[in-house]
């Protein structure tokens, strides 16, 4: 009988990661109390499938926040650059060789691969019988809950992390079916929370309402930095200083929204004073319509997690949706000659390899 992953590495612990020595015949995993950890109240054995950039999100504080990556944490992933890029910066993480080495003793299953491969071949990777109480965790873009419910798994959790994740500031909305109890929905939080802020809810579509936000709201804050840094150095400043003017503007700015707890268009106004250089700047931005091409990118961004998820996207104001654009078609066959879009930045959740086709959160 294959010996899972979890129970392979515990038996074979050696590090000093115990405050006390317990008796041998109690050395199994979930009635273990003598671990150093200061998160101790996350007891569950975590199993990653795919370690790109947002697994590695993940796992980082997971890891530095108290669990015990040679106890608690395990990896898969076909790429094994990837995987020996993970060995080598956390010695004592598990790894397995098998998705089904990989799942079968664990309490959580986070699915981090690219939304293409989830398909007949992925799924045949699995045991024939899933663990009832295991929860399974997917990261993906655009793919909903009852894409894996066929799989046979019984407990899925859907989340939208975003790529602030990877400095501890990441924004996640999460849904999953009903028959979690209140405290394995307390556990997969709690591990949500340790790469940032979580929201969950009740309906599954505001996790696709949430990718045009949070998902994919940090490329509109890179592209608006960019603009502001390309303007600074068009004046004359160093790119180096106008990077740090408008990293700390954007910075103190929202902070300074949260801790005020004030509406944006009064935080704007006590900005603007009357005939002034900023009121001449936002005239331009509303000539420009800057807010509405805000809004259209974002029911845009809506209507293609709806799509991903074979989800009617005709909703929304704004242009037409790029695959009937032929404004958009030009823009992707200039950028992207090979006829493939590869948009997606925000959510690279299988390994950092170069792929045909990425998705499109």
């Amino acid at each position: 009988m294959m010996q899972s992953t979890f129970s392979r590495f515990a038996r074979t612990a050696t590090r000093s990661t115990f405050v006390a020595s317990p008796p041998a015949t109690s050395f199994i995993f979930s009635n273990v109390r003598w671990l150093s950890s200061s998160a101790d109240s996350l007891a569950d054995k975590i199993a990653f499938i795919g370690t790109g950039k947002m697994a590695q999100a993940m796992l980082r504080p997971l890891i530095n926040k108290g669990y015990q990556p040679q106890e608690k944490i395990a990896i898969y992933d076909v790429h094994t650059p990837s995987i020996k890029a993970m060995k080598k910066e956390f010695e004592d993480i598990q790894t397995a060789e098998t998705i089904a080495e990989l799942v079968e003793d664990a309490d959580i299953i986070v699915c981090a691969v690219k939304p293409q491969n989830i398909n007949d071949k992925f799924w045949s990777q699995f045991p024939e019988k899933m663990r009832d109480d295991a929860t399974f965790v997917s990261i993906l873009a655009g793919i909903p809950i009852r894409e894996f419910e066929p799989s046979g798994i019984k407990k899925i959790v859907r989340a939208m992390p975003n790529t602030p994740a990877q400095i501890g500031q990441g924004m996640t909305v999460w849904s999953c079916t009903p028959n979690l109890t209140v405290g394995e929905r307390e556990s997969v939080r709690k591990v949500l929370n340790t790469f940032g802020k979580s929201i969950y809810v009740d309906d599954e579509k505001f996790v696709d309402m949430s990718t045009s936000i949070s998902g994919s709201g940090p490329a509109y804050i890179f592209m608006l930095m960019e603009a502001m840094i390309d303007a600074g150095v068009h004046m004359g400043f160093s790119r180096e200083v106008a990077t740090k003017l408008c990293h700390q503007t954007i910075m103190g700015s929202t902070m300074y929204a949260i801790e005020t707890g004030e509406h944006p268009a009064i935080l704007r106004n006590m900005v603007t004073s009357p005939a002034g250089t900023t009121a001449s700047a936002i005239y331009e931005l509303e000539n420009g319509k800057f807010r509405v091409v805000i809004k259209d990118a974002i029911w845009a961004c809506y209507r293609r997690s709806l799509e991903m998820g074979g989800k009617e996207s005709d909703v929304g104001p704004g242009r037409s949706h790029t695959s009937e654009d032929p404004v958009a078609k030009q823009i992707i066959h200039h950028h992207y000659p090979s006829g493939e879009m590869t948009g997606d930045t925000d959510v690279d959740t299988d390994s950092d390899d170069e792929s045909p086709r990425k998705s499109s959160a």
